[in-house]
């Protein structure tokens, strides 16, 4: 089954390496929890809030070493009580986990996103 799997980090300054680094750290923990590897990856979305474009985002699969997983890069909706400097992922993959056991991840200033979703443990679920 293909499931979504959800994650968001935040940056605090609008640079490339640390778009980069936080984006690696956000996908490998996403792939990791969720015991996934890139040949069951069927493509990844990401998007930044409009702050932010300093890079792609997308380069950090690459730098990751998914060189064959589909991704793409979007702008996020510019909403005004929206959180700023955030980077959003959506992951499809193949898994026999159901929706309940899918594990999605917020990192950083991002916890607030889906607060319901992380646990006070280790800061996602």
């Amino acid at each position: 089954m293909i499931r979504g799997i959800r994650g968001a980090t935040t940056v605090e300054h609008d640079t490339a390496e640390e778009i980069l680094s936080r984006t690696e750290a956000l996908i490998e923990e996403m792939a990791r929890v969720n015991q996934l590897e890139p040949e069951q990856l069927s493509s990844i979305c990401f998007t930044m809030t409009p702050d932010l474009h300093a890079t792609f985002p997308a380069e950090a699969a690459r730098r990751v070493g998914w060189r064959f997983v589909p991704v793409i890069c979007m702008q996020e909706l510019d909403v005004p009580h929206g959180l700023r400097q955030t980077i959003r992922v959506l992951m499809m993959a193949e898994t026999d986990r159901t929706q309940p056991e899918v594990r999605h991840v917020y990192q950083h200033g991002a916890v607030v996103l889906r607060e319901d979703l992380v646990s006070p443990k280790d800061g996602l679920r």
